[in-house]
Order: C-alpha cells, then sequence, then structure tokens
C-alpha cells in the first residue's frame, strides 16, 4: 500500500473489537510498523486487543503528548519518506479530535503525505445523533474553563448562541468534575434550555439523556470518572 498517515480509531472503552471497528481496520493495521501514540502502554494494549498475534517487539512507537517537544514531531514522519505507513493512535475515539494528534496531521498535510482516516467510532457525533439536538449546526467546544466566574460566562455564551445561531453546543469536562459541571449549568442555564448527558457511549451502561435543565435535578446519573459528553439546545 502507498506509505500515507492513517488515522487509526480506537474503542471508547472496553467494547469489543468487532462492535464498533470494521475488519479492514486490521488489515491495516497488520501492515503497518510505525505509530504515532498518545500513550505508548495503551496504544500496544490495543493493537494486541485487535489482533492477539501481533508482535508488539518488532513494532516502533512514538509518543505524541502534551510533554512532547513541538520540535521532535516532525521527525515522527521520516519513515514514510522510506515507503512506511504510519498509524495514529489516541486514548480513545478518534485520533486528532480533541487530541494531539491533529498536530502531525497539519505537519503531513503541509508535506503533501497522504492522509487516510479510517472508521471508528466518535463520542462527539454519537452523542449529538442520539440527543434529538440540531445536527445541521452544531460546535464543539472541548473543555470548559476551569476558574468558576470564566466558566459561568462561557456557559452563558453557549446558551445565547443556541438562541441566536439555533446551533448545538458540545462540549466534554475531566470524568472527576462531571457533577460540577452539570451543577454549574443547572445555576447558569435557562430551566428550559434542554441539556443531554451522553456517557459511556458503546458500552454496556451507555447512558444518552436528553432533559430540560430544571429536570435534572432530580434524576442525576452517577457520573463519577465515567466519561461524558454534555450537550445543550433549545
Amino acid at each position: 500500500m502507498q506509505a500515507s498517515l492513517y488515522l487509526v480509531p480506537v474503542t471508547l472503552g472496553e467494547t469489543a473489537i468487532n462492535r464498533v471497528l470494521p475488519s479492514h481496520n486490521r488489515e491495516i493495521i497488520l501492515e503497518i510498523k510505525h505509530f504515532i501514540v498518545e500513550n505508548i502502554r495503551s496504544a500496544r494494549r490495543f493493537l494486541k486487543k485487535t489482533e492477539p498475534s501481533i508482535s508488539i517487539d518488532d513494532l516502533t512507537f512514538y509518543e505524541l503528548n502534551k510533554h512532547t517537544n513541538p520540535e521532535q514531531i516532525e521527525r515522527y514522519l521520516l519513515p514514510i519518506a522510506d515507503g512506511h505507513s504510519i498509524g495514529v493512535i489516541s486514548e480513545a475515539g478518534c485520533p486528532a479530535i480533541a487530541d494531539p494528534g491533529a498536530d502531525i496531521v497539519a505537519i503531513a498535510q503541509r508535506k503533501k503525505i497522504k492522509v487516510v482516516p479510517l472508521v471508528g467510532p466518535s463520542s462527539i457525533l454519537m452523542s449529538l445523533m442520539a440527543s434529538g439536538f440540531n445536527g445541521q449546526s452544531f460546535a464543539f467546544h472541548g473543555y470548559l474553563p476551569i476558574d468558576g466566574a470564566e466558566r459561568s460566562k462561557k456557559i452563558k455564551q453557549l446558551e445565547q448562541r443556541i438562541y441566536s445561531e439555533n446551533q448545538t453546543q458540545i462540549f466534554i469536562e475531566t470524568p472527576y468534575r462531571n457533577a460540577k459541571m452539570v451543577e454549574d449549568l443547572i445555576k447558569n442555564c435557562s430551566p428550559s434550555t434542554k441539556l443531554c448527558i451522553a456517557m459511556n457511549i458503546t458500552m454496556d451502561d451507555e447512558f444518552i439523556v436528553t432533559l430540560p435543565i430544571k429536570n435534572w435535578s432530580k434524576q442525576l446519573p452517577d457520573m463519577n470518572k465515567k466519561p461524558c459528553i454534555f450537550l445543550l439546545y433549545k
């Protein structure tokens, strides 16, 4: 196959590979010997889960996360010049979406390297699909500010965009702060504004529920240390 940069999605949790990833991904993975990964340990575990017979010791891993020296990133693409494809693996879901993998993709595009996104689960899109919210116009904001005053201001700005632009607003939070996020949403949003909480997507205990803000305080699920996506709409 042509030497390319393959964006390799992973499962969103302990979900069976064949439930969320096509067999074509496995075929591509078995052809790749170089991987740019967010975490080497979890990437090795994912590759073994994909194909138990794979020889991890025959593979080369390059770590790409917030600690990586920016000057080092470009060198990760050198194997492509020698005809070797490279796979990009993030911690969960699709690489380069709310993920440091975007940096290496930008470099590959500038260098005219072929970039191939493989099919896999995206918690952002899957939560939007199941929310009942506007899928024609939406915005993903990543993490909201940690500072209380700044966060309240941002939440109010997002809510305003719902009504002024008819746009779904999507964001995430560090799993151990999920409950505080909902608390801040209840405090700052109109009671009639709708909130969708999407948690543990694709897993056996998947939870995706949409309710007006005023109803959430009465039936908040246990979100502690669970990956969640939050969506707001009218």
